[in-house]
């Protein structure tokens, strides 16, 4: 075999010369332990649970048997139904490039994308599908998907399809799929609505469970900041100049965000570029070389763009916007923290983004430790002690409860009433003198204002 002098780890699973080839190609050397018990299974023709978290390596676990086993009919082969559209394309990537001299042809089904051009692309005969339960089950009801017959079907990420609400979508989805398939389950926990489904639509399966372990690399640093939504470019600009990162990445959700928030941070003299899907390859090849050449220390990417960047000295991760999933996560801050070197990540969440991200947390199994951005107060010390009073992850919990069933203006004024009825110490003197404070204030802004003006 042509690569048996690169001793690469994959080739005891005796794969095809051109898998192999991809592999290498993609720098992949050991497998990872969710792969090398589960692509032996896979390859024998077991059905499987494999329980492993985000970010062990459980894409490959999976397309890499799922490559070798194709026949290259002209019809679906594999199905892969994962969560959200992010991971869809994460997936659809990672199997085009491990099946790149296969010549394997992908398609990425998902909510959002237009119908017509998704039949388009299934007319040119596609071996694999990877899809969202709602558009999956949308073009299946609709008889849009001719001969579909896959033979190998993965769950991706199952409980998070779970927590997401899939669950019933998923069973309709089975009933259009025959029985004669191996069915390959992957989830980081197994809860019991999850062990039922498996129950239901696998077949003496064999299990694999990687022991929890956090897959966040240790030399990066993880930090979380609470902000409101209006405060996001405040914030990040605020964060630039309190900690000046030699080189950062500021990730972004969509490439509207992108462009806009590179561009108020180049109007700001700040050293930025942008990094997205919809640019031209000369204008990301510019980007790019800019960034790696210092030209600009700052790159503000959506992840799809992001996805095969090579930039070992990447000192700051910034989450403009907390990632959807914790496969993007793990990915975004990935970036940093490279060849030993020490690393920062940093995302800001808002109070109702707080269950997500204690979602990821807990996914992940790492740490995130909660920050406030500083504050620059000059006002009365019981005041200061209210704005610089710290967070609590138990706020954090109670705040969506309560902001449902209230006004956040009424929020404040009853929390402020049960503060003031529970300290004996604020007298309505004291009340009073925090109220002529705040009427001195605009009168001495103004008196400073008419100051400099007579200087100048």
């Amino acid at each position: 075999m042509e690569y048996k002098s690169s001793g690469n780890g994959f080739l005891e699973f005796e794969l095809k010369d051109k898998i192999i080839k991809g592999i290498v190609e993609l720098g992949f050397n050991t497998p990872s332990p969710i792969q090398k018990d589960s692509i032996p299974l896979i390859l024998n023709g077991h059905d499987l649970i494999a329980q492993a978290q985000t970010g062990t390596g459980k894409t490959a676990a999976f397309s890499i048997p799922i490559l070798n086993m194709l026949k290259n009919n002209s019809e679906i082969e594999a199905l892969i139904i994962t969560p959200t559209r992010e991971l869809a394309i994460q997936i659809s990537d990672e199997i085009f490039k491990l099946g790149k001299f296969l010549r394997t042809k992908t398609i990425c089904v998902y909510g959002g994308q237009s119908i017509k051009r998704q039949i388009e692309l299934l007319d040119k005969k596609p071996q694999v599908m990877v899809a969202t339960p709602g558009r999956l089950l949308d073009h299946l009801k609709n008889n849009r998907i001719k001969r579909f017959n896959p033979k190998i079907v993965v769950l991706d990420e199952s409980d998070e399809m779970l927590d997401m609400g899939f669950l019933d979508s998923i069973e309709k989805i089975f009933r259009f799929i025959p029985r004669d398939r191996q069915t390959l389950l992957f989830s980081a926990t197994m809860p019991t609505p999850i062990k039922n489904l498996a129950n239901k639509i696998l077949n003496n399966p064999k299990s694999v469970k990687i022991a929890t372990a956090s897959v966040a690399n240790a030399d990066i640093e993880q930090k979380y900041y609470i902000i409101n939504e209006n405060e996001r470019d405040d914030a990040i600009t605020r964060l630039i100049d309190v900690i000046a990162p030699q080189k950062s990445i500021i990730f972004t959700r969509m490439k509207k965000e992108a462009d806009k928030l590179s561009n108020f941070l180049t109007s700001k003299g700040y050293k930025s570029v942008c990094l997205h899907g919809d640019m031209e390859q000369r204008e990301r090849q510019t980007a790019i070389k800019s960034f790696k050449e210092n030209k600009a220390n700052i790159l503000v990417a959506t992840d799809v763009a992001s996805r095969g960047l090579d930039i070992s000295d990447v000192s700051h991760v910034f989450n403009y916007h907390m990632p959807l999933n914790p496969e993007s996560y793990v990915h975004r801050i990935g970036r940093t923290g490279r060849a030993g070197k020490k690393g920062m990540a940093i995302t800001l969440v808002t109070p109702l983004e707080f269950r997500d991200l204690k979602r990821i947390k807990e996914r992940i199994n790492t740490a995130l430790e909660l920050f406030e951005l500083p504050n620059n107060y000059n006002t009365d010390d019981f005041i200061s002690t209210i704005l610089d009073y710290k967070i609590s992850s138990d706020s954090l919990d109670l705040y969506p409860v309560l902001s449902s069933k209230i006004d956040n203006a009424q929020l404040v004024c009853k929390l402020l009433s049960y503060l003031c009825d529970s300290l004996s110490g604020i007298s309505k003197n004291k009340i009073k003198e925090l109220q002529d404070s705040l009427d001195e204030a605009p009168k001495s802004k103004q008196k400073a204002r008419t100051r400099r003006t007579r200087r100048i």
